[in-house]
């Protein structure tokens, strides 16, 4: 029989899909006082990958990913994107969002990532809020699912997560 232990912390990431920097920057703002100084921040890439975004936000979406110093209990992710989505409707135009924010959370073995939406491979957590695991790692890299979104499927994504998870197991270390 397994006994039950406490979960080590894990690294909060968050991924933005938006068109405007002055919009990315008040969140990143937001995000800070809530969690800590960040630690990683990703490159701007183009966000070609779906237009499903475009109707709400525009065209020509931007990608960033960060991830915070301060490492996290696995269990306060339903919380974390919770406040994401209220920063999200503080920063709406009307209507309609100006950026998308995705919280998830990196360990050695996997990517996972929050979601208000149920879907046959996400597992309910609480407060209306899901989880699945979006890349798992193996083989000194992440691999993919079958449901992994296509923009996590690209090299320059999973060079991404791999830089976040190197600085992970040097903060797990201590």
């Amino acid at each position: 029989m397994g006994r039950v232990k406490k979960h080590p912390p894990v690294k909060l990431i968050i991924g933005f899909i938006f068109k405007e920097g002055a919009i990315l920057k008040k969140a990143l703002a937001s995000l800070e006082r809530r969690f800590g100084k960040i630690d990683f921040e990703s490159q701007i890439l183009d966000f070609t990958h779906t237009d499903y975004y475009e109707k709400e936000l525009g065209p020509s979406l931007k990608r960033k990913f960060i991830s915070f110093e301060r490492l996290i209990p696995p269990e306060n992710l339903p919380k974390i994107k919770i406040i994401a989505n209220r920063i999200e409707d503080k920063l709406a135009d009307g209507a309609n969002r100006t950026i998308n924010i995705d919280p998830g959370y990196l360990n050695h073995s996997k990517l996972l990532l929050a979601s208000t939406k149920d879907y046959g491979h996400r597992i309910y957590l609480n407060n209306g809020i899901f989880a699945e695991v979006t890349l798992f790692y193996q083989d000194k890299t992440f691999k993919t699912l079958d449901w992994t979104y296509p923009d996590y499927k690209t090299p320059e994504y999973i060079e991404i997560f791999i830089k976040i998870r190197d600085i992970y197991a040097e903060q797990i270390k201590t």
